[in-house]
């Protein structure tokens, strides 16, 4: 590989905005997974729900957040690694998917436009950080 290959500003951009969106997945998951959001204002029912969760489907939203946060991390060290890692973010997004909408009885109160909106938006930035990454490891950006 070409050590020469400089590294784009964009890549900056997207490492660090990603890093950043995931995060807020990473708290979520950390905070859920700790019972740590009663008190929240969170109502009960969703807590009831996302408390409820089995292992396989705990396992699958582990991988969907964990992967997609270490994924931006890889890009920011621009590391090879990132594409597998975002790959192994959409197995996990898959599962967790399958679990919501074919094996759990969601809430009405996760039923909403606006749900519905960042379910949307978490598929867009995942598969768009996945081919992103590909794109960067393709170019010799990524090593």
């Amino acid at each position: 590989m070409d050590q020469s290959v400089k590294t784009p500003w964009h890549l900056w951009v997207v490492g660090a905005l990603s890093l950043l969106w995931n995060s807020g997945g990473v708290i979520s998951y950390t905070m859920t997974k700790l019972a740590a959001l009663d008190g929240t204002g969170m109502p009960p029912e969703q807590l009831d729900y996302y408390y409820s969760f089995p292992a396989w489907a705990t396992a699958f939203w582990a991988l969907g957040v964990w992967g997609c946060f270490f994924g931006s991390a890889a890009l920011l060290f621009r590391s090879r690694y990132a594409v597998w890692l975002f790959g192994i973010s959409i197995i996990g997004l898959v599962g967790t998917t399958i679990f919501q909408r074919f094996f759990s009885e969601m809430p009405e109160t996760l039923q909403t436009a606006g749900h519905t909106v960042f379910a949307a938006a978490i598929w867009v930035v995942t598969i768009g950080l996945f081919f992103y990454a590909r794109s960067m490891a393709k170019s010799g950006v990524l090593r």
